[in-house]
Order: structure tokens, then C-alpha cells, then sequence
């Protein structure tokens, strides 16, 4: 639960607070008394008589009421001065910085439970254990630095590890990033991620809050609550990026499908914040890279106009946008000639805008003025203006500075010369802006905010989807383990998700029969082993019934065969759509190319059942090969309404069945008209 006193607190005690500032008692009380806190702030030390120009108290039990109380000492003394301060002070509220609880051994956890225990019967608030504290506009009760410049439009931003914390904040600040609150939980106890996202959520004023949220989570405890407020305040208006840490997996898990082998927990962060529209940042420089993108005003197109004095990050600016699916369009008629006229001798206006190393203020002025007014063709502007020893910066930064607040299009600066230019480049901050230093950087973390998609609604499509008879099928089944074909034929059928023609016999006449029906060429498959071609259990184009006769004795003849499919051969490109099912997430769906694609180069997109049709076409675009599924070289593309069909529509069934533990379509074949499965396996596990 988070408190008024924990917000705004009237009063704060520092239980061990000091006059050594470079431990965190002394530190904490610096960062208190410096941020100008305007309530009462006490300290307990018992072996001190003032700390930091403050009378201090010796024992805890001669506080008078205090609403905020902030714990820096050993973890064993912890548990009983949280009981006296909620029961004999009023404590409403508790930020504890000691480590050595629940995160160390057995009895640090019995310890931390038992504060938890006294926090929830006196409803106080409870921040950490082992944590660097709280920082907001009313007090900064944090030990460490740097201490943001704080403002409500600033960032809110909430870490599950304080070191990172500080990291990233030393990230943040050099960008000219600014911070409207810091919150270090730690453990997280009581009060996780999920937690103050909740309370953001509740008690969002979108006169007064920060719409702007960033993340560095290193557990999901709750995904269902971190899903609901995470879209929630996006749909009010928020931003929200995360970094999720400790998601890879060494690989592996034994697993028996393609499905198994690829899906991992990382799967299903991916899929989650795909789902709650949160851009997924891997590092801390693509997370407040991202945050600074979020304070500049949202791009309204792709195509961006590059203005330079350095040829070479204009060059690497533009392959960066290029291949993250943004636009750098070439610039040229009538008004880029009037625009070059002005410019000196040996000046670009292709695109990207090089005025050149002896271009001046001026000069820079006139081309974002052209950019912004003259060129219909672009949607946003990227400046890279460092020194050459030649300009002043100050006069191109004012420029800059002035440009911004004009220009209805927005800018992304790009000062990379915080060496030679450092106080220019602090002045420019100053003023409000944010810089992106290394134009890369700035392209990976613009083409990661351009493909996140909005949340998604939380309607389930239905539409074809037969959920009664789903239910009586997995009702039907007794045992654990993959299904038999038929069964996995009527599931799909009910899901409405088309497949070849096909049948299943350990009767090699009726098998003949079908494909005399069917027609030539035909595919068989031993019925039995899960990895058929690793037991030489699958043939293709067979097409006499002699050929087939002879592959069926000899299918029979595989260890565990049990029967032989029969299908009609057809072709087409390879998809492949697979899920998983994530203890706590629920199914993690993935779908790519099928063949190489999925089996070497992992060329796959996940998302979260139920699946919305804009997420499945967000996965779908995601691919790497996606060219191929739109069409390329000559090659005819597919019906990617329909393969998007087929990933919401197996992601319906799968919400109405979580007996279902893995899944493989692999392959469906595509062409131009539409898409089937061929073949599939479904794992139940009941």
C-alpha cells in the first residue's frame, strides 16, 4: 500500500543517521536537508548529539509522532523499531535501506516478514528492504547520487535495483533528462513495480502527473497487474519503456517441439509488453535514450530530414533509421535548390543536409526553417552539430534552443562534443532540452518506439471460434502427452483454422483409397514418434499408389509407429506459428517463417493470448523476413490478413484451453489466396 506519509510526509525520522556523509546514514540526511525539505526531519543515533547541524535523538522511544521513518541500520535491529514506530509513534510509512533480510539467508527473510507483518496490521507503507530510498519533489530520501533536477513533467521512474538505479540516473542526467520521482524498491516486500504502477494508475491527473514512465525490472511477480495499469496509463495518455532483466535462459530446457526449443521466459516479457504497448529497452542507454524521445513531441510520420556539418553520423544516421524501418527521403527540386542557393559552395540538400564544417548559426537557422515549412516530405528533423573548432556553439546552440520551441516538427538534437564542448552542451540542457549524443543510439531507440504498438483492447475475438465444443474435446481427453492427429484435426477445425487434407490409418488400402481420391503427389508421415524426420518418418512426392504402398510397410516397421498420414502435397511459402505455455503469463504464441527460419535463425515474434489482431500484425511485421512475406524479387507475397487470421484465432482457442502446454503449426503453407496447415502437435497436460 502506498501512503500519504510515504508522498508527503509532514515529518521523517533517520533511524541511524550520521555525520559521515560517505556512509548512507550521513548521506541520506545530506540529500534531505540539500533537496529543501519543508516538513520536520529528526535523527536517532545514540551515539551522537547532533548530526548535520540537527539535535538528535538517542532512542527511538523519545520520538514524538512521526509519519516518515527511514532505516539505516543492521537488519536485526530493524524488526523492532518498525514495531515501536507503527505502534507507539504513528508511523504510516517506512523506507528501509538496510540489506541482510530476505535476499541473503532464511532468517533475513523471517526477519523481513515479520516487518511486513507489523507494516500490514498499523497500514503503513512499507519501500525496500536493501534499497537506496525514495526521491520525489517533497523529500529526497535517497543516500546516493546524482540527484536529478526534479519537475512534475519530469520522468517517473521505478527500479528493482538500486545500483542500476543510480546508473541510470547518471545516464539520464548527462542527457539533459529530468525526473519528477525515483523509486528504489528493493526487495519489494510490499510495494513492487506493479505496486506503484497501480497507484499512478489510480490516482492519475493528466493536469498535473508525469506521463512519462520508465522501468528497470529485474522480477515480474504479478504479469495480470502489470498488464492492466501499464495499459491503462497509456491509454490515458502515458509513455512507458522497461528495461527486463534476467530473462535469457541458457537454453534449455528439454523441450519437443520447435515451440519448446524457442520459447523462454524472455518470450513472454516480449509478449507482454507487446500486449500493454511498453517499449522493450535492453540496455540503460536505450532506456533513457527512449525516455528523452518521450519528452519531445510524438513523430506523426517516418521520414526524417538530417541536418549536418559532419558528413559521416549523417551517413551513419540515415543506414541506422533505414534499417530500423524509418525514412530518410531524398530531397531535391525547385525548393531543395532554393535552399541550397543559400548555403556555401560544396553544401548537400539530398538528404541528409550537410552545411558543411564553416556553415554558420544562420545558415543552420534557414535549413530548419525550410525542413519545418518548405519541405512536405518530412516528418521530423535530426540536428548533428558538434565543434569543429570553426563556429561558435553558443550562437548554434541559441539557434537550436529557438528552432525547437518554433518548429512544428520536432527536433532531435544531436551534440556529440561533450569533451570540447562541454559547457555549451550544459547551457543548451539548461534550457530544457535533452541531447542524444551518438546518432545510433537515437535510431535503434526511435525505431523500437515506432514499432510498439498501443495496448491492446482487451475484447477476445470469438468470431469462428467454437469455445463449447473446444471444451468438450480437452474434457475428453484422458491422458498427458501429444495428441493423436484426429484430435488435433478438431481442434484446429473448431478454431477454424483450415489444414490439408489428410488421413491417418495403420490400414495401408484405406490410406491408398484417400489419396486415389485426393490425387497425386501425397506426403506420408509416421504417426507416433514426435520427431518424425529423425526417424526417416516423413516422404514427400509420392505419387503412385506402389510408392506409397511401399513407404507405409516401412513407416510401420519405425519403432513406435502407430499408424501412417496421408496428405495431399502442396506448395507455397513455410510459416510456422507455435505457443507455449508460461506459468504465470499464461500461452506466450509465436509465429516467423517456417523452415530455416524458425529451426537456425529464430526468426520468430511472441505475443500474449488472447491476441488482438493489431498485435498479430505487430508480430508479423517484427520479422526479420518479412520482405518475404510481403513479396520480394519477383516473388509473390502471401495473405497476411489471413496469417494474421489464423495467429488471433489459435490464440482464442488457446485461452479456452490451458491443458494445452505446447503447440506446433509447422509448417503452414501460404500463397497469394490462402494459408493451411499441414501439419501439427499439441501437448496437453492436464
Amino acid at each position: 500500500m502506498i501512503t500519504p506519509e510515504l508522498l508527503h510526509p509532514q515529518s521523517i525520522v533517520v533511524i541511524g543517521g550520521s555525520n559521515n556523509v560517505h556512509k548512507p546514514g550521513g548521506a541520506i540526511v545530506r540529500n534531505i536537508l540539500q533537496g529543501n525539505y519543508q516538513g520536520t526531519l529528526r535523527i536517532v543515533n545514540p551515539k551522537e548529539d547532533e548530526v548535520q547541524g540537527i539535535k538528535v535523538f538517542h532512542d527511538a522511544k523519545e520520538l514524538p509522532p512521526t509519519e516518515l521513518a527511514i532505516l539505516v541500520i543492521p537488519a536485526k535491529l530493524c524488526p523492532e523499531s518498525v514495531e515501536l514506530l507503527a505502534s507507539e509513534k504513528d508511523t504510516k510509512a517506512f523506507i528501509i535501506i538496510s540489506a541482510g533480510f530476505g535476499e541473503e539467508t532464511k532468517a533475513g527473510a523471517a526477519r523481513e516478514q515479520r516487518i511486513l507483518d507489523t507494516c500490514e496490521r498499523y497500514g503503513a507503507a512499507l519501500i525496500g528492504p536493501n534499497c537506496i530510498g525514495l526521491l520525489n519533489r517533497n523529500h529526497h530520501s535517497v543516500f546516493t547520487k546524482p540527484i536529478p533536477s526534479l519537475n512534475p513533467q519530469g520522468v517517473d521512474f521505478v527500479s528493482g535495483s538500486g545500483a542500476t538505479a543510480v546508473f541510470i540516473l547518471e545516464s539520464a542526467v548527462i542527457k539533459g533528462l529530468q525526473f519528477n520521482s525515483v523509486w528504489s524498491i528493493g526487495n519489494g516486500k510490499q510495494i513492487g513495480i506493479e505496486d506503484v504502477l497501480q497507484y499512478m494508475d489510480e490516482h492519475f491527473d493528466p493536469n498535473t502527473d508525469s506521463k512519462v514512465k520508465l522501468l528497470y525490472i529485474e522480477n515480474i511477480s504479478n504479469p495480470d497487474k502489470l498488464l492492466f495499469h501499464a495499459s491503462s496509463l497509456i491509454r490515458k495518455g502515458c509513455r512507458i519503456a522497461a528495461v527486463k532483466a534476467g530473462s535469457s535462459e541458457s537454453g534449455s530446457r528439454a523441450a519437443s517441439s520447435h515451440t519448446g526449443a524457442i520459447a523462454s521466459s524472455d518470450s513472454a516479457v516480449e509478449a507482454l509488453f507487446r500486449k500493454a504497448g511498453i517499449v522493450r529497452c535492453h540496455s540503460r542507454e536505450e532506456l533513457t535514450t527512449v525516455g528523452c524521445i518521450f519528452t519531445l513531441p510524438p513523430l506523426a510520420g517516418k521520414r526524417f530530414a538530417i541536418v549536418t556539418h559532419a558528413g559521416g553520423p549523417g551517413v551513419m544516421l540515415t543506414d541506422a533509421l533505414s534499417k530500423g524501418g524509418l525514412e530518410v527521403p531524398k530531397l531535391e527540386g525547385p525548393v531543395a535548390e532554393e535552399l541550397k542557393s543559400q548555403l556555401f559552395a560544396g553544401s548537400s540538400v539530398a538528404n541528409p543536409i550537410d552545411i558543411l564544417a564553416t556553415g554558420t548559426p544562420d545558415q543552420l537557422g534557414i535549413t530548419l526553417d525550410y525542413c519545418d515549412q518548405r519541405f512536405d516530405n518530412i516528418d521530423a528533423i535530426a540536428v548533428i552539430y558538434g565543434t569543429p573548432g570553426l563556429t561558435t556553439l553558443y550562437e548554434a546552440y541559441e539557434v537550436l534552443h529557438k528552432k525547437i520551441s518554433e518548429c512544428k516538427k520536432p527536433i532531435f538534437p544531436i551534440l556529440p562534443s561533450l569533451h570540447t564542448a562541454g559547457p555549451e552542451v550544459a547551457e543548451f540542457l539548461a534550457k530544457g532540452h535533452v541531447n542524444f549524443s551518438d546518432e545510433v543510439t537515437l535510431a535503434t531507440a526511435l525505431s523500437q518506439v515506432m514499432r510498439t504498438p498501443q495496448p491492446a483492447p482487451p475484447e477476445i475475438e470469438l468470431f469462428g471460434v467454437d469455445v463449447p465444443k473446444i471444451r468438450e474435446i480437452i474434457s475428453g481427453i484422458t491422458d498427458n502427452g501429444y495428441v493423436s492427429p484426429d484430435i488435433v484435426h478438431q481442434l484446429l477445425e473448431c478454431a477454424g483454422i483450415p489444414m490439408v487434407p489428410e488421413m491417418v490409418s495403420d490400414d495401408k488400402q484405406t490410406l491408398i483409397d484417400f489419396a486415389n481420391r485426393t490425387g497425386y503427389p501425397v506426403v506420408a508421415k509416421v504417426v507416433g514418434p514426435v520427431h518424425k524426420s529423425d526417424v526417416g518418418g516423413v516422404t514427400l512426392n509420392i505419387r503412385t499408389p506402389e510408392h506409397l504402398a511401399l513407404e507405409f510397410d516401412r513407416m510401420m516397421n519405425i519403432k513406435d509407429a502407430q499408424g501412417v498420414m496421408v496428405q495431399k502435397m502442396l506448395k507455397g511459402t513455410e510459416l510456422f506459428i507455435g505457443a507455449k505455455y508460461e506459468e504465470r503469463f499464461g500461452h506466450v504464441v509465436l509465429c516467423g517463417l517456417g523452415g530455416i527460419f524458425v529451426e537456425v535463425l529464430k526468426d520468430v515474434q511472441s505475443g500474449l493470448a488472447p491476441l488482438s489482431y493489431g498485435e498479430a500484425y505487430s508480430m508479423i511485421r517484427s520479422l526479420r523476413g518479412y520482405k518475404i512475406i510481403k513479396g520480394t524479387r519477383g516473388q509473390q507475397g502471401i495473405k497476411e490478413q489471413k496469417y494474421a487470421e489464423i495467429i488471433v484465432r489459435l490464440s482464442t482457442l488457446l485461452r479456452f484451453a490451458t491443458e494445452i502446454k505446447e503447440m506446433d503449426i509447422n509448417p503452414l503453407l501460404a500463397d497469394a489466396d490462402d494459408i493451411v496447415a499441414v501439419d501439427a502437435r499439441i501437448l496437453i497436460e492436464k
